[in-house]
């Protein structure tokens, strides 16, 4: 196993009390193995990842679309994830 790429992505915990709403944010990252991709919570084998794809929403960032045989993950994102969408494909092409 050896790393190939990885990409921070965001974790928005909003909290509600009888004043306000708070949002929260959990920086995380996304790690691209040559047998696996793995966040922070999950470990989806590179064998059961059918494609990564990105929408941008605004001005910056979008989210990160993880589509696997067993459904659709999605990844907040501040920043484009090509570069990682771009080394997932480049291996996949081998």
């Amino acid at each position: 196993m050896y790393l190939i790429a990885e990409h921070p992505y965001v974790k928005v915990q909003r909290e509600v009390n009888s004043v306000e709403q708070v949002n929260i944010e959990h920086e995380r990252v996304i790690y691209l193995y040559n047998d696996r991709i793995v966040t922070q919570h999950r470990v989806f084998s590179i064998e059961d990842v059918l494609d990564l794809s990105y929408r941008a929403i605004g001005g910056e960032g979008g989210l990160l679309y993880l589509h696997t045989t067993g459904g659709l993950y999605t990844y907040t994102v501040k920043t484009s994830p090509q570069k990682f969408i771009n080394a997932f494909k480049d291996y996949w092409k081998k």
